[in-house]
């Protein structure tokens, strides 16, 4: 009987053909593929290419064969995230947003952006529109002008893209170094409605064991409920929480630039 004929559904259908895909056979054409699953060509090329679509296969453009796809690699990581650094960061998560009473969220630097891992929203009720494994500019948020800071980086590429998001954002090249420069000295970094008007964040470096940088830690709140003379505050509750995350990681490193 044929393999894909005798699963039922099209979740068993992928499955099947993702198994095909190994270290000693990471390449197979359509024909190829058909021909061991005793399954039809257009069936084999419809899976494939569906994949392919949302990165799960890429097709080589010379020879026209398939392979496994980043997408893969990213979903595998986050498994990774959540077992290795976000389970045991979530309940200092959860004391930080108690203590400072605003949105607190867990930023990597993947893709030359803010990666979201882990979030808790403000006891205050104001809700901010960030989701966990959604993406923000670098140079625009608190998170990731630290990440910048405390991160080695392709520079030449990143200040391409410094991009306008409000009248505050930083899109001077010579400006965004001198930030970041500041940021280091200093161990925190401050957005001033830079990606969102109304919205200001404050954010410190989460380091391993070995003073890696690993993430950035933020609270993020309203700016008319923001107190510049309170930042103080906000960095020492910000960089307890990060001192206990480096206790619970050990020597964690993040690997998905």
């Amino acid at each position: 009987m044929a393999v894909l004929k005798a699963l039922k559904s099209s979740v068993d259908k992928t499955f099947a053909i993702l198994e095909y895909f190994t270290v000693d056979r990471a390449e197979w054409s359509v024909t190829e593929l058909a021909k061991e699953l005793d399954a039809s060509k257009s069936t084999v090329y419809r899976f494939l290419s569906d994949m392919q679509k949302r990165g799960i296969m890429y097709q080589d453009p010379v020879s026209g064969k398939y392979g496994l796809g980043l997408k893969l690699f990213e979903l595998g990581n986050r498994v990774r995230i959540k077992s290795a650094f976000t389970d045991k960061t979530h309940p200092v998560l959860m004391e930080v947003a108690k203590n400072i009473t605003e949105t607190v969220h867990i930023g990597v630097f993947k893709d030359e952006q803010v990666y979201y891992v882990d979030k808790v929203e403000s006891p205050q009720g104001l809700r901010i529109s960030t989701t966990i494994g959604s993406y923000s500019p670098a140079h625009a948020t608190s998170l990731g002008k630290v990440l910048l800071a405390f991160s080695s980086y392709d520079e030449n590429r990143f200040v391409q893209r410094l991009k306008r998001y409000t009248e505050n954002t930083i899109t001077d090249c010579g400006q965004l170094k001198e930030e970041l420069k500041k940021i280091k000295k200093d161990g925190y970094a401050v957005d001033y409605e830079e990606f969102e008007i109304g919205l200001i964040c404050v954010a410190v470096p989460i380091l391993n064991q070995k003073n890696e940088i690993v993430a950035s830690l933020s609270a993020a709140g309203p700016a008319n409920r923001f107190k510049k003379e309170e930042l103080p505050n906000y960095v020492k509750k910000l960089q307890k929480g990060a001192l206990q995350i480096q206790n619970n990681i050990g020597d964690f490193k993040l690997n998905i630039t």
